[in-house]
């Protein structure tokens, strides 16, 4: 033991000993369960449902609930397990009993849609502040700053992960609550404004688990054998803390189904100047995650970080310029090539470039839904602002195409600049026609490229389904550097 312990990192140490305690102490316990396990809980709908704990070995254990009972015996070290049959839409409080040496009743289950909200101080960014926070500027945008007084509905269960308990078994099983009162207070903004507006389209329970950390930058999120299996870091030694939230954070969750994920995270990568890297970073991180739950479908949405004034802070690491943040937010599209994932743009929801956490919570959560409403639940809504597909030209003008743009006309439109073969960048005009945009200017004879929003502070108005377009530009360099294979 002393010479496998001596062969683990630290902080692998640590949890092989928690492991261990837990077997140890298993060998004369009561029936335990995980933390994730536990009254309140939402059960994902219509997928094969793991039920698991610890007892003590060769102790016999039945799980009953919903018309079906299992029966399984422990391990030699006291673990088990059990599959439920898939399970249909309930929003009918049911009651689970789980029996061993001791009984175990969890009471008011639902079954519907879960979902794992995750990332840094932006997703963990809690409803308490909506109280105390300014009026925003867009009063279009709306400001629930009472919701948490207002909010009653039991159809929307939280769960919000405590680092230093996951690991741990639960003897009080109340660790998930009804989205209200303080437990609400304490949870992610983003991740129940979600859960609001996909519960109300939907009209079936939904539960959010969130699990964030403030000033994480993604590489704690990934674990170090799936940085060493990306071939773009095979020569490269990965920094912060590869694994430290994903072990104890992530990991523990993978045995509860869940529908798919929602990613907030990015401010502390840009601050470090990031681009392509930052883009595999977050492919190894979905493929792990995907892995570990043993579904390569999973949905994974994304949120474009807001703007901010990037180039104004001094770092004693790298240069930040006025690009930083359009190079970052181009890594992020560059996720988009992957299946099965959506990024929603922010451009619009920072009324203060010095603020590193915007107040439109809100509004993030409520995009992220429409993603998730129309590209996971096949919805027949608009849910994505204009993105960038193809560029031609004719004459004097580039010709712009794009997926989600309405074909109707508009009035001018800001925020593009356009360039000839010298690689200077003048503002120019834009129109839409057509359903294609029509860029010009009267200082460029034979355009070569245009770019859209391509600052740290966007005042581009083109949108579509009342959505704003994805920041961009024509000669993107990453196109061809980024391998999604």
């Amino acid at each position: 033991m002393k010479q496998l312990l001596s062969s683990l990192s630290g902080k692998r140490q640590s949890l092989l000993m928690l492991v261990l305690t837990l077997f140890s102490f298993s060998a004369n316990a009561k029936v335990l369960l995980p933390q994730i396990l536990s009254s309140n809980m939402v059960l994902q709908r219509e997928k094969p449902i793991n039920i698991w704990g610890y007892a003590s070995p060769a102790e016999k254990v039945e799980v009953t609930f919903a018309g079906q009972k299992k029966q399984t015996v422990t391990d030699k070290n006291g673990n088990w397990s059990v599959i439920l049959r898939p399970l249909k839409t309930s929003a009918t409080p049911q009651t689970m009993t789980i029996a061993g040496s001791n009984k175990i009743e969890l009471t008011n289950i639902l079954v519907g849609e879960v979902w794992v909200c995750s990332g840094q101080s932006n997703m963990e960014y809690q409803m308490r502040k909506l109280a105390k926070i300014p009026k925003p500027k867009n009063e279009k945008l709306g400001f629930p700053a009472d919701e948490v007084e207002k909010a009653k509905n039991t159809q929307i269960r939280i769960f919000l992960v405590n680092r230093k308990q996951l690991a741990k078994p639960d003897s009080v099983h109340k660790s998930w609550a009804v989205a209200q009162d303080s437990a609400l207070k304490a949870f992610s903004a983003v991740g129940y404004f979600f859960a609001k507006e996909v519960q109300e389209k939907l009209g079936i329970p939904v539960g959010m688990i969130s699990s964030s950390v403030s000033g994480s930058a993604i590489e704690p999120w990934v674990s170090p054998e799936a940085f060493a299996q990306e071939p773009y870091f095979k020569n490269t030694k990965v920094g912060n803390d590869p694994g430290k939230f994903y072990t104890p954070m992530i990991e523990p969750l993978s045995k509860f189904k869940i529908r798919g994920f929602l990613w907030y995270q990015g401010e502390t990568n840009c601050f470090l100047n990031e681009d392509i890297s930052y883009a595999y970073k977050m492919k190894t991180l979905i493929n792990l995650w995907r892995k570990a739950w043993g579904e390569q479908d999973l949905p994974f949405y994304y949120v474009q970080i807001a703007p901010y004034d990037y180039s104004k802070q001094k770092s004693d690491k790298v240069v930040l310029t006025t690009e930083t943040q359009p190079k970052f937010w181009e890594a992020q599209q560059q996720v988009l090539r992957l299946p099965k994932t959506g990024m929603i743009s922010t451009n619009d929801l920072n009324d203060n470039g010095g603020d590193l956490h915007p107040t439109y919570k809100w509004e993030v959560g409520r995009r992220l839904a429409l993603v998730a409403l129309g590209k996971t639940y096949n919805q027949q809504i608009d849910f994505s602002g204009p993105v960038f597909k193809a560029i031609s030209f004719r004459n004097n003008q580039a010709l712009l195409d794009f997926d989600y743009l309405k074909s109707a006309n508009a009035t001018k439109i800001t925020g593009f600049t356009i360039a000839d073969a010298s690689g200077k960048f003048v503002n120019a005009d834009a129109a839409l026609k057509d359903g294609k945009v029509f860029v010009f200017s009267k200082e460029i004879a034979k355009p070569t490229a245009v770019r859209y929003n391509w600052t740290e502070n966007p005042t581009g108005n083109l949108y579509s389904n009342g959505l704003p377009a994805l920041p961009f530009r024509t000669d993107n360099p990453l196109t061809k550097q980024f391998k999604t294979n």
